[in-house]
């Protein structure tokens, strides 16, 4: 597994998610934490990121009845 480290941006393209909602999620748990780099850098583990993604629900899509 690779543990590149991903600033916000990359992390922002791979997951499709808002700035503010990887906040959100990362304070209820539900995303992998950040890792401090310096006073003002925060990176994730390219490998956290992608077991994130591989973890969630997919999403199923029921066609109704017209």
């Amino acid at each position: 597994m690779n543990n590149r480290i991903l600033r916000f941006q990359e992390v922002i393209e791979l997951t499709g998610l808002s700035r503010s909602t990887i906040r959100r999620k990362e304070r209820l748990g539900l995303f992998p934490k950040r890792k401090q780099l310096g006073l003002n850098s925060v990176g994730w583990l390219e490998s956290d990121i992608q077991q994130w993604l591989e973890n969630l629900p997919s999403v199923k899509h029921h066609k109704g009845a017209a």
